[in-house]
């Protein structure tokens, strides 16, 4: 920062130095700004002085009585000066007849104004005026001057870092989409090897219960044939607590045949899942896709979340059913988070709220188009009105460093919004809850 003062005319000459690692937030407060302000009355002589001792000040801001009045550039007031009679006239007069004589529109912006739209504004301007300095605001009645050559070197850098963000993002995505296929692939291999043990398994399983069965008759026949048993038979009872197996046989049974369902389910999700990378559209029942879902988050909804659903008759719908599971995940996925947070926020305080995930979806018919829409709300604690806006940029997310990527569901509103010709809408409100709608056309 340098500074002069003129006793005898009162004139202050400040340049505000600031960092030179500007982000795409910087304002125009992140630059150099000259403080250079006259009054109006005094004499042009005073102002050349200036000039001529500080080659970098752009120009001059003329107050009167305190107040904002004017202001005059070095261009304009060297050509002023060097033109014919131009020091008889103005050099030894108040400031202001030069700036009636010579001023111009002049550009004023606030303090707080993005570079950028600083730059955009200023190069809006008429040709004539184009290189004109910049009257900022840093707050009401403080002026600074800022050089425009100043604004588009600052404009330069800006481009480059989001030139660099943009690339870095790029690749960011290429390297979470290859992620995804080799997922996809490792997963559908995985579904693939459980498949055909699940599939025996299952297909067994009707075999030994009727097999279980049997022996049971066999058995009962036995013993109404043979009512007196041996010692040898009594004993083997005994030692093999035969009451206690024919009592939890049937249990263990039907256990097995839950656990085969399931385990059946599963695989048939995970199948689905893998279809990540798949190629071609396919008619697909929406329902049945949220179920799988449902299952492959299953271990994670073990936390008292009650899932409520309804779901509409829906007509199949032509779509890339795997990229609509990872869709989804990620936004059940979040409602789980945000039920979990609030759930360790209330402790044991609360007996009556209780964590909820509904899943609506029903089919829309218009005049000219008909729709699918799939709802998907949480009662949990709402997304802060100041970043809903920002909730589906590319690495913009509120998780810890470690925790959150910030692409799920900038991802999956380029799945909904690109890949489908759909719509993904966010309603939130602090402590009522949030709701993901997806609304997919059947035809595109």
């Amino acid at each position: 920062m340098f500074a002069l003062h003129d006793s005898n005319t009162k004139i202050s000459i400040v340049a505000q130095s600031r960092a030179h690692n500007l982000g795409l937030e910087s304002t125009l407060q992140d630059l150099s700004l000259y403080d250079f302000q006259v009054e109006s009355f005094q004499p042009g002589k005073d102002v050349a002085h200036q000039f001529q001792v500080n080659r970098l000040l752009p120009g001059v801001i003329l107050m009167k009585q305190g107040q904002f009045a004017g202001m005059i550039s070095r261009r304009r007031f060297l050509e002023q000066m060097s033109s014919p009679y131009g020091l008889e006239l103005f050099l030894k007069r108040p400031l202001a007849s030069l700036y009636r004589f010579a001023g111009t529109e002049v550009l004023i912006l606030r303090g707080k104004m993005q570079i950028v739209e600083a730059a955009r504004r200023s190069l809006q301007r008429r040709a004539e005026i184009l290189y004109e300095p910049i009257v900022v605001e840093i707050e009401t009645g403080v002026y600074r001057l800022l050089d425009v050559h100043q604004l588009l070197i600052a404009q330069s850098q800006i481009h480059q870092l989001t030139t660099q963000l943009l690339h870095e993002q790029t690749e960011t995505q290429m390297m979470q989409t290859e992620k995804m296929a080799s997922l996809g692939k490792m997963v559908a291999s995985v579904a693939h090897e459980i498949k055909n043990p699940a599939a025996c398994i299952s297909c067994n399983f009707d075999f030994i219960e009727s097999y279980y069965q049997n022996l049971i008759k066999i058995l009962a026949a036995y013993e109404s044939e043979i009512p007196e048993e041996s010692d040898k038979i009594k004993k083997l009872k005994e030692e093999g607590d035969f009451d206690f197996i024919l009592e939890d046989f049937p249990k263990i049974i039907k256990s097995i045949g839950t656990a085969s369902d399931r385990l059946t389910k599963t695989v048939g999700s995970l199948q689905k899942f893998s279809h990540l990378d798949e190629a071609k559209r396919k008619l697909s029942d929406i329902n049945e896709c949220i179920e799988s879902t449902l299952i492959i988050l299953n271990n994670r909804l073990k936390y008292g979340i009650k899932v409520v659903k309804a779901y509409g008759d829906l007509p199949p719908i032509n779509c890339y059913s795997g990229q609509l599971a990872q869709v989804f995940i990620n936004i059940i996925s979040n409602a789980i988070e945000a039920l979990i947070e609030k759930m360790a926020e209330q402790g044991d305080s609360s007996t009556t709220w209780q964590p909820q995930i509904k899943i609506i979806t029903e089919f829309l018919e218009g005049a000219n188009t008909e729709l699918v829409s799939i709802r998907i709300a949480d009662n949990g604690p709402g997304i802060p009105s100041e970043i809903q806006e920002r909730i589906f940029e590319m690495f913009f997310t509120t998780k810890p460093v470690g925790k959150g990527t910030g692409l799920g569901l900038a991802i999956s509103n380029q799945i909904v919004t690109k890949k489908h010709r759909g719509q993904l809408l966010l309603c939130s409100h602090r402590d009522t809850g949030t709701e993901f709608q997806i609304i997919l056309p059947l035809v595109e």
